[in-house]
């Protein structure tokens, strides 16, 4: 599976199950999040410009996702915290080996602004980002148990020692034709069977 595959895997409604350990506190923060995905080709103008917005060549990519969500935390103060937002990614591989390149946000996961991610496909078909941002960093992993169940971590080191680490469980609320998906990577997700990582 390349990336553009993964992230065709990914498009629909999920219904995302979060918690986030605050290390610095010692403590775990629980939240819910819907997510919708769709996916965009290289010549939507979505993908273009942001290719355009990080100067580098709209056709050096293959496509991407256009990503909205909505949720909430266990430690929102009312009225004051937005769990709400969108953006936009484009995927540009290495010429030669297309589960590694750059991976182009709208706006980041641990910092709000325009920003550019190194991506591989690791031996299990996770996608593996790694973002460096202006006062921390992220990786987070993303992989498919089963065709509609996504699982998610995530790690944030701020410079000023403050991190966090987090575990979602994405479950798909509505289904995926493979009709839309080529036939070996159907195969393959289809085949895969669905299991706890606790055993049950």
């Amino acid at each position: 599976m390349d990336a553009m595959q993964f992230f065709q895997l990914s498009a629909g409604r999920w219904k995302s199950s979060r918690i986030t350990h605050h290390l610095a506190f010692k403590r775990s923060e629980l939240g819910e999040l819907d997510i919708f995905v769709e996916t965009l080709g290289a010549n939507d103008p979505e993908i273009i410009a942001l290719c355009q917005m990080h100067d580098i060549d709209p056709c050096l990519s293959i496509g991407g996702s256009n990503v909205r969500w909505l949720g909430t935390m266990a430690w929102d103060r009312e009225e004051e915290e937005n769990h709400e937002g969108k953006t936009v990614f484009a995927i540009v591989p290495e010429v030669d080996n297309p589960r590694k390149g750059r991976l182009l946000r709208e706006k980041g996961y641990a910092e709000i602004v325009p920003v550019v991610g190194l991506f591989h496909m690791d031996d299990e078909d996770g996608l593996v980002l790694t973002t460096e941002y202006e006062t921390m960093s992220s990786i987070e992993r993303f992989w498919f148990p089963y065709s509609n169940l996504r699982l998610r971590t995530s790690t944030v080191k701020r410079f000023g020692g403050f991190n966090t680490a987090s575990f979602c469980a994405e479950t798909r609320m509505e289904e995926l034709s493979v009709n839309n998906i080529s036939s070996p990577i159907a195969e393959v997700i289809s085949a895969k069977p669905l299991y706890s990582s606790f055993g049950w």
